[in-house]
């Protein structure tokens, strides 16, 4: 009942594959069942003998849809050249604390944590229900297409791994070696080719959404955004917005722009505050830009988008949970699925995230990687907690 997209039929698929109901076949079984009959019938000629097969209800026969858990490798290359795996605190990668420093940057290495194929690997062996491979100094130039190491990793990761594949970072049209121009679509199509299942667009869909509303407000023409064309040839269920929000704490004197939502978040802000709104930023969270989270969601849905990559700066590496109220802001705002990012710490922050808001999906990243949790941890703890989840053999 209701509308249900592409991806998350797929994991109800999964689920439901070995399942027997309550006595009825599942959807696998049946069709299994009906090829079965139809063969024989053509063989007998007793073809229009037969009648259909009993469709199940399926609000009564079928499990709910599983809830998904993703783990996002954060790639880029460290201070040697090597492409490596790495996590920040509120997206600052580089270690405070090690005592060591680059002569390029003057500042500590870079965390590495893994290689990304094998990384990817294990996530996917222990039960991963996606990977995201997020490309996160895309924004600094140069192009996907000249990025070779990257497309390598994701032609390698999908040789193996049969979890669908996000990837993200550089999806935009831009200027290549030689003055060639490179379209966001022919991006898209390449990384496609290389076996991404979806591709995350972060920083233009901040710009395209900016567009649309700009357009709702004073009318005139408007250009066909990145997002929009991706979507038109791949479908809204490869298109992913990644929003990355930083919570702006308002005093009880301050007049917000009408064009805001504002909200109250369970932490208090630096001076007491006790609401605020979430400015969208652009370029690894390092520019601001006027337009919020809300806003984000509701033109990426309308201009293609089939899901939003939520997270949240100010949780980032806290390990103390997700944002609950931003999630439910943004839940509430679109039609389209919403995968909960930044925060987790623990398995109780996955039920808590699937229990108290509407996402359908949870990332998370260095709890993982470090391996103070694991995914089977976080599924039976799902389970424990009556949460439909997708479980290997």
């Amino acid at each position: 009942p209701g509308l249900l997209h592409t991806h998350e039929i797929i994991m109800f698929l999964t689920c439901s594959k070995k399942l027997s109901i309550n006595g009825t076949p599942t959807i696998f079984q049946h069709t299994k069942t009906h090829d079965t009959l139809t063969r024989k019938a053509v063989q007998n000629k007793t073809l229009s003998q037969t009648v259909p097969l009993p469709t199940p209800s399926l609000t009564q026969t079928y499990p709910q849809l599983v809830k998904r858990v993703v783990v996002a490798l954060d790639v880029r290359t460290n201070d040697s050249g090597d492409l490596v795996v790495t996590k920040g605190d509120q997206y600052d990668v580089r270690e405070k604390d090690s005592g060591e420093t680059t002569e390029a940057s003057g500042r500590g290495n870079v965390r590495n944590l893994g290689k990304p194929v094998s990384l990817a690997e294990r996530y996917y062996n222990e039960g991963a229900d996606e990977i995201a491979f997020l490309n996160i100094t895309s924004f600094r130039g140069g192009g996907v297409l000249e990025d070779a190491p990257m497309l390598q990793v994701l032609e390698a990761a999908s040789e193996h791994i049969f979890v669908p594949l996000t990837v993200g970072g550089g999806i935009r049209s831009y200027v290549g070696q030689g003055g060639v121009e490179y379209s966001a679509l022919e991006v898209a199509s390449r990384y496609f080719r290389a076996g991404a299942d979806k591709i995350s667009i972060g920083s233009d869909a901040v710009y395209a959404a900016e567009a649309y509303w700009k357009q709702k407000e004073s009318g005139g023409e408007r250009n066909t955004t990145s997002l929009e064309a991706i979507s038109q040839v791949y479908g809204v269920q490869a298109v992913v917005v990644s929003i990355d929000p930083k919570r702006v704490y308002l005093s009880s004197s301050d007049v917000p722009d009408s064009k805001h939502t504002v909200l109250t978040p369970t932490q208090i802000g630096p001076n007491g505050e006790t609401s605020c709104y979430y400015q969208c930023t652009v370029k690894g969270g390092r520019e601001k830009r006027p337009i919020d989270a809300i806003a984000l969601a509701r033109a990426a849905e309308a201009l293609g988008a089939g899901e939003i990559m939520l997270n949240c700066i100010d949780m980032d590496g806290t390990c103390s949970g997700y944002d609950l109220v931003l999630m439910n802001a943004v839940c509430d705002a679109v039609s389209i699925p919403v995968i909960a990012s930044s925060g987790a710490g623990t398995v109780e922050h996955f039920g808590e995230v699937f229990e108290k808001t509407k996402v359908k999906a949870a990332l998370a990243a260095g709890m993982f990687h470090r391996k103070e949790v694991g995914i089977d941890e976080v599924k039976s703890h799902m389970e424990g907690r009556g949460l439909p989840t997708r479980r290997t053999a």
